[in-house]
């Protein structure tokens, strides 16, 4: 079921048999560069160990490969690329980019305790038309992938209507689609225009998301100078439709087909880009930190865009669920206010930071999904059930974001306010929920018994993640802290039941001057 098994644990690069026959070998040779710039969504299938590292002599590739990085010879490269320009930061030469690491010791790296894990897979989103040269224009829409590869409408499930398509905004045309198109909930009570106004005053805009992807082009051509077949994408919340102006940015290097050892393989590849940012490019990126974690990260923050990043190595999953998150965020629309309101709540009363024992923020955004599937009359289905084919945890990376393009919007009867399903979301999860013995599933779409497994043994929290089956809300292992968290959610409940306003749980002045 999950890719982390053993026939599924793999960055869905083509198998080896297949890479002599690929499609995109039949991609037309005048496609401006400007179609494949994007997040690098065209990624060409490789083999990572088979391919000559441009620009490094064999020894480098052997010594790179086998995750022996202090090992590495000096290289000289083979191909000169122009000088790159990042904001107004002058132009990095690069015909010396490993030169900074020759004939130098590694350096200590910063370290973190390890309790201070950030998990976060998640991190958010716009509604109005994003148009920059990353994004093909309409009449280039057609060639930017080739038909061989096109993903067949799937089949239609549960309520959804077959005249209402195309409800998640194609990737193509543009990141974030425009709100007249999308459409906003009516507010026809205080708390819920509360609700609404507070989501259109502090949800990602266009001009936030391209300050993360100028970073994120800017550093895949710095990181293909050391790894030249590697991707980097950006993920989490930036994209996926739950982000704020003041959202971090997610990152996930991609450098190899086969699993990457989280905790070796990773954590050296990670100190190499760490060496990087903090030499060569220091005068745009300061304070990298190496994080220790589970799943092992590089924080930094980008001087030009004043936006902080956590950097991963072949966490692909990552790459999975922001564009499953980004089906559910616009099948139907009042989720996303739903889910802003949530997050900007958690954050107020300090229960939204996993490297402080608290939930992360994909784990509130699971919450809020799981409430909404678990309703009498459902509000989201369960769209891995739904659509199995659109949502194949073994489906190639470059195709992922294709899938979600014809799910139409979700018809639910349920017809309650944004008012109400907040004051509902609260209520659940203080009166209602097992947390002793259920676990929350969006894959299920239904709270299910804990498994038995020590992923599940002693927690407070169970979360399950939607593609790997791991548990979301780890983080949460102190009873004090779950206590908190389980005490908010009461206290919540009950001011907003009574007062419905809310400025009783989130003073709204001070969330909109945060954003």
């Amino acid at each position: 079921m999950f890719p982390n098994s053993s026939n599924l644990g793999r960055p869905p690069f083509p198998p080896k048999y297949q890479q002599q026959s690929t499609s995109f070998a039949k991609l037309p040779l005048n496609i401006p560069p400007t179609l494949l710039s994007h997040q690098q969504i065209i990624v060409p299938p490789f083999h990572f160990r088979s391919a000559v590292l441009i620009g490094m002599d064999c020894s480098l590739s052997r010594a790179l490969l086998n995750g022996n990085i202090e090992a590495a010879p000096a290289v000289s490269p083979v191909i000169t690329l122009q000088p790159a320009t990042y904001g107004s930061v002058s132009p990095v030469s690069t015909s010396d980019a490993l030169m900074s690491f020759q004939g130098r010791k590694r350096q200590s790296q910063q370290s973190v305790p390890d309790d201070a894990k950030r998990q976060r897979i998640h991190s958010r989103d716009s509604d109005t038309a994003v148009v920059n040269q990353a994004v093909p224009f309409q009449e280039e829409r057609r060639r930017s992938f080739p038909s061989s590869i096109s993903v067949r409408s799937p089949v239609l499930h549960g309520r959804g209507s077959p005249a209402l398509i195309r409800c998640v905004p194609p990737w193509q045309d543009t990141l974030f689609p425009d709100p007249r198109e999308t459409g906003l909930p009516v507010a026809k009570d205080e708390l819920s225009q509360q609700v609404l106004e507070l989501f259109q005053t502090c949800r990602q805009q266009a001009s936030d998301l391209d300050r993360k992807e100028l970073c994120r082009a800017q550093l895949q051509r710095e990181i293909q100078l050391i790894f030249p077949l590697s991707r980097l994408f950006l993920v989490g919340s930036s994209l996926n439709g739950f982000g704020t102006r003041t959202s971090d940015g997610d990152l996930c290097l991609v450098v190899k087909e086969e699993p990457v050892n989280q905790k070796t393989e990773a954590r050296r590849i990670l100190s190499l880009v760490q060496k990087l940012f903090s030499t060569k490019l220091s005068s745009y990126i300061e304070r990298p930190q190496l994080i220790r974690a589970k799943v092992p990260i590089v924080k930094f923050r980008d001087k030009v865009s004043n936006v902080d990043f956590d950097l991963n190595v072949n966490n692909v999953i990552g790459i999975r669920n922001t564009f499953l998150l980004r089906t559910y965020a616009f099948i139907e629309n009042r989720v996303r206010p739903l889910v802003l309101v949530v997050k900007k709540w958690a954050s107020f009363h300090e229960i939204n930071d996993a490297s402080r024992g608290t939930l992360n923020s994909y784990s509130l955004v699971l919450m809020v999904l799981h409430y909404l599937q678990t309703l009498p009359e459902p509000i989201l289905p369960s769209l891995q059930k739904n659509y199995p084919e659109c949502f194949d945890p073994a489906m190639q990376l470059h195709l992922v974001h294709q899938a979600p393009r014809t799910i139409p919007p979700y018809i639910s009867k349920n017809g309650s306010s944004l008012g109400d399903l907040l004051i509902g979301f609260f209520k659940y999860y203080a009166t209602e929920f097992d947390w002793n013995h259920q676990m929350i599933s969006v894959r299920e779409a239904k709270a299910i018994a804990r498994p038995d497994g020590i992923e599940w043994r002693n927690k407070f929290i169970c979360v399950e993640e939607p593609f790997d089956g791991t548990n979301t809300a780890r983080a949460v292992h102190e009873k004090q802290k779950f206590d908190m968290i389980k005490g908010e959610f009461a206290q919540a409940w009950r001011l907003l039941r009574d007062k419905k306003d809310l400025n009783c749980i989130l003073p709204l002045k001070a969330a909109r001057q945060k954003r």
